[in-house]
């Protein structure tokens, strides 16, 4: 029998240039504008992470108060259309062609990601992958103001416990076999999936993990984007969170 193998994939600024959350937000206000004024109950939270007060998990739930009250079989068939039409069509050519090199090869492939459940599997399924591991939220029958975490952020270490429980075949995986996989991200919270494999590949990393990878030999990936700077990256999270970015 051949020794099992998968490939590990972050999503966001991984697979594409952009936070998925910010770029679906823009999806859901090009097609329902009077969304836009539902970020004012995410403001007192970004207020409160910015000085410290509230934790990421729950700013991430606030920001999320734009959908507050979408039936779910509308957010279903909006996170259907994002995976299929927005998001290939911003995906990294370089990030595909691994992709289809590693299914080629016949690894694994799972999508590993700290945004919500209810697109992420869409796009996982959308860009061919056998598995997708992400933030689960409760929803209900409408979308509420402050979705609650069914598990946690799924992130930083947090990835490897989802993973080995969520996707068969991970846990038992031996040394030997570990070596044989792969692992992509862009940051430094995704070290303990990166250090998970026995190859690593880094997407425009920062320079510090860029270090980082320099010192155990991981690639680094720089594939082109729609902006040359952090703050052009900033500047396409505004847009998106206003619905002004192209789809």
């Amino acid at each position: 029998m051949p020794a099992r193998s998968f490939a590990f994939f972050d999503l966001d600024h991984t697979l594409l240039p952009f936070d998925t959350q910010a770029l679906f937000c823009n999806f859901v206000l090009r097609r329902e504008p009077w969304r836009v004024f539902l970020h004012g109950l995410f403001v007192p939270v970004a207020l409160a992470r910015a000085c410290g007060l509230a934790s990421t998990a729950t700013a991430k739930r606030a920001f999320l108060s734009y959908l507050r009250g979408m039936p779910r079989d509308r957010l279903a068939k909006y996170a259907h259309e994002f995976a299929e039409v927005c998001v290939p069509k911003w995906a990294y050519p370089d990030l595909r062609a691994e992709i289809l090199r590693h299914k080629h090869q016949h690894r694994v492939l799972v999508l590993n990601t700290a945004s919500p459940d209810f697109y992420a599997h869409e796009i996982a399924h959308a860009l061919g992958f056998d598995y997708c591991v992400a933030t689960q939220f409760e929803i209900g029958a409408k979308f509420p103001g402050m979705p609650r975490l069914v598990t946690g952020n799924n992130k930083h270490e947090a990835k490897i416990v989802a993973m080995e429980e969520g996707v068969p075949g991970v846990a038992e995986l031996t040394e030997k076999e570990r070596s044989t996989c792969w692992s992509y991200s862009d940051s430094a919270a995704d070290l303990p999936l990166l250090e998970y494999a026995g190859f690593a590949v880094l997407i425009h990393p920062s320079k510090s993990l860029a270090e980082i990878g320099r010192l155990r030999d991981w690639a680094i990936l720089h594939p082109a984007r729609p902006y040359r700077t952090k703050f052009g990256d900033m500047f396409r999270v505004v847009l998106q969170m206003f619905g002004l970015h192209p789809e």
